[in-house]
């Protein structure tokens, strides 16, 4: 009789496969008991598709994780305001945050260079150039070192979604000129971008995305731009504007970010580290395409569902704006170090990217307005 085959030893090896199998199924239910729990307070409502691409990511971290890491996305204002997320994040008052870098550009102007240098850092680099320095030309270090070394606080930075360029945005009359948009009061992002707008001789303010249309509604303001045709569409824009000017060059690239407590962060396994970095890079493509229909889309609805008008940007707002951010940005240039820094590496890599990108994309613009389906 072999040695697997005595009575007692069929039962030893029976009782040790059952004991395998057991393990085997017990250990997928082990690990979700054991899942570490997030939250990431946002600073978008549940209404944006900024959200709803939010939930993809952490549910692909859910996944790929296979239940060990789960984000729940809260959306503005349930712990938090939006100007607030950084601090709250930071004091561990929440897991994490949803905002984007120019934010915080009360604490360190350097921060706007980072998600949404304006007209490209006045380079001409557009969103995908942006994103191309941020992995390709030293970016992503020196948005690392502003959070570390410029803002000095206990958050590890992680870029996830690409939404520009932001359009010049809503007007409750149609504009012709930089001279009209001057005798507007119009709602844009906060920090340096204000600037530029009070140096062209724009009154600009700046209110959290949820808080334009009432303001809008009461005659707070006249005019107020907020991220791009889809997300605009769902927050009700159209209800008290029907005046719709797409081309933008104060965010003509824009990055939202998810902010996680460093301490949260440095008790995470490495292989978890791994599948958040892999996901937000995922989201990166995610966000581009899911932006390129959901906003043509959202176009179309607009115009033929809820009469809005769709207009040029006036050109004489442009070489005004690229003028007025050099200036601004030379300026701060001069006060802060960091902030130069990052705007040197901007240039430097602009001069070698926009010659050859701007040549490609003129190759797509030519395609479009040759196509019978432009309009």
């Amino acid at each position: 009789m072999s040695r697997l085959t005595s009575p007692g030893r069929r039962r030893a090896f029976g009782a040790g496969v059952a004991a395998l199998a057991t393990a085997t199924l017990v250990a997928p239910q082990a690990r979700a008991q054991q899942a570490t729990r997030l939250k990431i307070q946002t600073a978008v409502p549940s209404s944006s598709i900024y959200f709803d691409l939010l939930k993809r990511f952490a549910d692909r971290i859910d996944k790929m994780s296979n239940g060990r890491l789960k984000l729940e996305m809260l959306p503005d204002g349930a712990v938090v305001n939006a100007f607030e997320i950084l601090d709250a994040v930071d004091k561990g008052v929440v897991d994490g945050g949803y905002a984007w870098t120019h934010y915080w550009s009360g604490k360190n102007t350097a921060t706007g260079l980072l998600s949404n240098p304006a007209a490209g850092a006045g380079t001409g680099m557009d969103q995908l150039s942006h994103v191309a320095w941020l992995f390709q030309g030293g970016g992503y270090a020196l948005y690392k070192k502003l959070y570390a070394e410029g803002l000095k606080v206990n958050i590890e930075p992680i870029l996830v979604q690409p939404m520009g360029p932001d359009p010049l945005g809503w007007f409750k009359n149609p504009i012709n000129s930089l001279d009209d948009f001057k005798k507007l009061k119009y709602r844009c992002p906060p920090g340096l971008v204000g600037e530029i707008f009070k140096e062209m001789g724009v009154n600009a303010v700046a209110m959290p995305g949820g808080e334009i249309v009432p303001a809008a509604q009461r005659g707070v303001i006249d005019a107020a731009e907020w991220i791009g045709p889809a997300d605009d569409l769902a927050l009700g824009f159209h209800t008290v504007f029907k005046h719709y000017y797409l081309q933008g060059l104060h965010q003509s690239t824009d990055v939202g970010e998810v902010l996680l407590n460093k301490t949260v962060w440095n008790k995470l396994p490495a292989d978890i580290k791994a599948i958040v970095e892999d996901a937000a890079m995922a989201s990166m493509t995610d966000t581009y395409t899911y932006n390129v229909y959901r906003n043509a889309a959202a176009v179309l609805k607009l115009k033929t569902d809820f009469k809005v008008t769709i207009h040029d940007t006036p050109k004489d707002i442009f070489p005004a704006f690229i003028k007025a951010t050099n200036a601004i940005y030379d300026r701060e240039a001069q006060k802060n170090a960091l902030f130069k820094e990052v705007l040197e590496s901007q240039r430097a890599f602009a001069k070698t990217v926009v010659p050859y990108w701007t040549k490609i994309n003129g190759l797509y613009y030519n395609m479009g307005v040759s196509s019978p389906n432009a309009t």
